[in-house]
């Protein structure tokens, strides 16, 4: 009887136990099994004849590593794999670390076999087509949705894969002009396409354009079933209604553009700054459209745009990190990067100083997440400056002196170069992050970014996503670590959202981590679980005023076109307010 139980729990039980037994009986010739193994032995024979459950655990049908995944990730029933499955769709592994595309389709597969005992189903378009086969592109038409069906039930897909009904293609449109056109479009995505064009050599103008357009056109095909080159003011007007409050077919959770439940809306909604944004830029879109003679007018020139609230101050430099949390935040994260925390394995900490040199570079030297990313090691250099007399004898020094000072350029906003200042501690960091990736900082002088994933993606769909050597593609910083040494892979860079991405998940977890040691007050927490990437380019700038570092200088390391914008650091006249109104309440007694 007790070798029939260890046979089946050979077959059906966790490799552990498996492997514990298969010793246990060449050192023995049996099986010896203690009060623990026995009862794991009695458990996994149970299972073997018993059916799978929509209430069972994960952990009595996946091995240890998978259950501890799919647990991190709040799946803790079979019946809450599937519901997760049929949430996110065939991208749903993508969401769970280290569950690869294999490991995933013999999941579905698995519980697909059991659906009648466990009384729910894993949706049909939860299949192989989102597993990341084929490696390569699909090509053609294979992937081509075309849009429409009906506001309950419409045909959605992002642009790179919608097509347009005959009906509403516009090659006939009413609002076509009739003279000889600039562009050799056809009809209206091929004229939509051919202005998005423009904007090929600058990605993030691209991407919120591309947005905007799509919205567009999904709202013109799926719900007003008119022509984008027909559109009347009336038709303007009613779009403007529909970003207020998109139908509900429309909205989704973000998924992978790729997925079959992505969606042109999240839940969020739009806030009215956004809508307005919407109007600006198809009003723009069809400016050009009527310009290039593809459209005889643009309906969108006579509509006003979405009210909004004229901000008190348009940079929310609010965000900006006081100097004691600023100072807190470099601790912590140098205490992370110095295997000073024992729970810490040697992945996270390299991970904590990838974070800590993005951090540092836009913190020490104003840089907006995009120029962090696309930053190059020969664009950083180290000049020797003579420190003129007055500013020695400031400092506390004797006499000019000559310093060693770091110098990136980068290309920001409007393509326009500039130089900024990098400093020792962001040097440090940037040193210690090469020497995870196995080069050496110093020696270098090539086009190798700055700041690199420590991990490459398997799959080229992953790796599209993850960034390429131009570091311009969306990415996903918890990918699978790449083989091999292969000297392009060094090359590889963050995208702009991928850095900021990471930087705002070590964010949160230094957040997390300081208040549970009650070092953090509850609104520093708060603050910091809200601090985007954006916020240490404010915290630059704040401290940089704070410090008397001149106006004009700090708008030269900011690279903002206008000193007015500059200018919103330096808030004298709301410092005046809040003095003069505390003292005004003092004479009240309070």
């Amino acid at each position: 009887m007790l070798d029939d139980l260890v046979q089946l729990a050979l077959r059906h039980g966790s490799a552990v136990l498996a492997s514990h037994l298969k010793a246990s009986i060449k050192q023995h010739g049996s099986a010896k099994l203690t009060a623990v193994t026995l009862r794991m032995v009695e458990q996994a024979s149970t299972l073997a004849a018993a059916d799978p459950d929509a209430e069972h655990a994960v952990g009595l049908w996946f091995r240890p590593l998978v259950t501890k995944r799919l647990i991190g990730e709040g799946i803790r029933t079979l019946g809450e794999l599937i519901a997760y499955c049929n949430s996110h769709g065939g991208n749903w592994w993508r969401s769970v670390p280290r569950i690869g595309p294999h490991r995933a389709r013999m999941m579905v597969a698995w519980l697909r076999r059991h659906e009648r005992m466990l009384g729910v189903k894993v949706d049909a378009d939860v299949d192989a087509s989102d597993y990341g086969w084929p490696l390569a592109p699909a090509s053609g038409l294979d992937n081509v949705v075309v849009i429409g069906g009906t506001v309950e039930a419409p045909r959605l897909a992002p642009f790179e894969r919608l097509a347009i009904p005959t009906a509403l293609s516009g090659e006939h449109g009413t609002n076509r002009a009739r003279e000889f056109a600039f562009i050799r479009a056809q009809h209206d995505l091929a004229a939509v396409h051919a202005y998005l064009n423009r904007y090929r050599d600058r990605p993030p103008t691209l991407r919120v354009y591309t947005k905007e357009i799509e919205r567009l056109v999904l709202w013109l095909g799926g719900v007003r079933g008119v022509a984008l080159s027909s559109m009347t003011v009336e038709d303007c007007e009613a779009y403007k209604d529909f970003l207020k409050k998109p139908v509900e077919s429309f909205v989704g959770p973000k998924r992978p553009r790729s997925s079959g439940r992505w969606r042109p809306f999240t839940p969020e909604g739009l806030s009215a700054d956004s809508q307005a944004y919407a109007v600006r830029a198809i009003r723009a879109a069809f400016a050009w459209l009527t310009t290039v003679r593809y459209l005889a007018g643009n309906p969108w020139s006579a509509v006003t745009d979405p009210a909004t609230v004229t901000k008190e101050v348009s940079v929310q430099v609010d965000r900006a990190l006081s100097a004691d949390l600023w100072a807190l935040v470099r601790r912590a994260l140098d205490q992370r990067c110095g295997d000073q925390l024992l729970n810490e394995t040697p992945e996270q900490v390299r991970q904590w100083r990838t974070a800590r040199a993005a951090i540092l570079l836009m913190g020490d030297s104003g840089l907006r997440r995009e120029e962090a990313a696309n930053a190059r090691r020969q664009d950083l250099r180290s000049i020797r400056h003579v420190k003129s007399a007055a500013a020695a004898k400031k400092a506390g020094e004797g006499g000019a002196a000559q310093v060693e000072i770091w110098a990136l350029s980068v290309v920001g906003k409007r393509r326009r170069q500039r130089t900024v200042p990098v400093s020792a501690a962001t040097l440090r960091a940037l040193r210690a992050h090469w020497l995870d990736r196995g080069e050496n900082f110093d020696a270098a002088r090539d086009d190798a970014p700055l700041i690199a994933p420590l991990v490459i993606p398997a799959t080229l769909s992953a790796r599209a996503k993850h960034g390429n050597e131009n570091g311009n593609r969306d990415d996903d910083p918890t990918e699978v670590q790449s083989d091999g040494d292969d000297r392009a892979q060094t090359k590889r860079a963050y995208a702009p959202d991928a850095l900021a991405r990471l930087v705002r998940q070590g964010t949160k977890q230094l957040a997390s981590e300081l208040l549970r040691e009650g070092v953090l007050s509850h609104d520093a927490h708060a603050q910091l679980l809200e601090t985007s990437a954006h916020a240490f380019r404010h915290t630059f700038g704040t401290r940089a005023v704070a410090r008397d570092m001149p106006i004009d200088v700090v708008q030269r390391v900011l690279g903002h076109a206008s000193l007015q914008t500059t200018s919103i650091y330096v808030r004298a006249e709301r410092q005046r307010m809040l003095d003069a109104a505390a003292q005004y309440y003092s004479e009240d007694g309070g």
